[in-house]
């Protein structure tokens, strides 16, 4: 949806002193906020410590900042998700981006977006020919994406076909990364960005035709756990490990998920079959 990532990287700017209760900053401590944030839009909730490493700043400092954009409403505190089995000791304390927070990043992109959708859906008439409408475009676009990264899929190991989609995915905003997971044997996508999570809310067919996209370009079914757009932190995905001579984990298809779409939004029948299409695995959330 947007390939302006200059306009994006950067975080709306800091509000004067005085403006909604908030107390002046110097432009060092407000450059300095910004790393906080894009640090953890870019790696998901993070810790006071993980913030420190990552930015070359003490753990006494990162705080000072974190409190200042909770109070912002930019950030919000919760319990650090852990990945296997928890140690001792209270969970330290993970650091979110708000939907405040992530509309710093996303600005008036997404209204654009939904009014967009909302034409094209009141275009086709409303009801199951507007929602099949906006589908199709979903599709269209998801396999429009789907050819870039393919690009940089081919070639690649089918056992680290995933990460190399997790970094096509970055590069178009997305901060993505991967992560294996041992029960079930698999891997999960985690984007910890959605630079259309607002669009997304409204018309989860955004997510429905990524998600298609993912399963053709990995060559495996994949299964939605999360998104942004439906109020979790991360939008993650799980991509089975492929069985021993099974199928999975072959040459990645070429996707073809925009055509169905685009080909028969044009009929009743179609464009019912369309519109109430449900992803395999797909998180109702």
């Amino acid at each position: 949806m947007k390939n302006r990532n200059e306009q994006r990287d950067a975080p709306a700017a800091p509000r004067a002193a005085g403006e909604a209760g908030l107390s002046p900053v110097t432009d060092e401590q407000s450059g300095t906020r910004q790393r906080v944030v894009r640090s953890i839009r870019d790696h998901g909730p993070s810790t006071a410590a993980e913030l420190a490493d990552r930015l070359g700043l003490t753990q006494a400092a990162v705080r000072r900042h974190l409190d200042a954009l909770a109070a912002d409403g930019l950030v919000e505190p919760g319990e650090k998700r852990v990945r296997g089995s928890r140690g001792r000791g209270r969970p330290a304390k993970a650091f979110a981006l708000t939907d405040c927070g992530r509309d710093a990043f996303d600005q008036a992109y997404d209204e654009l977006a939904v009014e967009a959708l909302r034409w094209i859906e009141r275009a086709a008439g409303g009801g199951e020919p507007g929602a099949a409408a906006v589908l199709a475009f979903a599709r269209a676009r998801a396999a429009g994406q789907a050819e870039q990264y393919r690009a940089l899929l081919e070639g690649v190991a089918p056992g680290e076909r995933v990460a190399a989609l997790a970094e096509a995915l970055s590069t178009q905003g997305f901060a993505a990364a991967a992560h294996a997971v041992k029960a079930p044997a698999g891997e999960q996508l985690c984007q910890h960005h959605c630079p259309v999570a607002h669009a997304a809310a409204r018309y989860p067919q955004l997510c429905d035709a990524e998600t298609e996209v993912f399963s053709a370009l990995l060559g495996s079914h994949v299964q939605r756990l999360a998104t942004i757009a439906h109020g979790a932190d991360v939008c993650t995905t799980f991509v089975p490990r492929a069985a021993p001579g099974g199928t999975d984990g072959g040459t990645a298809p070429r996707s073809t998920a925009a055509q169905p779409a685009a080909q028969t939004v044009g009929t009743a029948g179609a464009q019912k079959t369309t519109a109430t299409a449900r992803i395999a695995g797909r998180n109702p959330a």
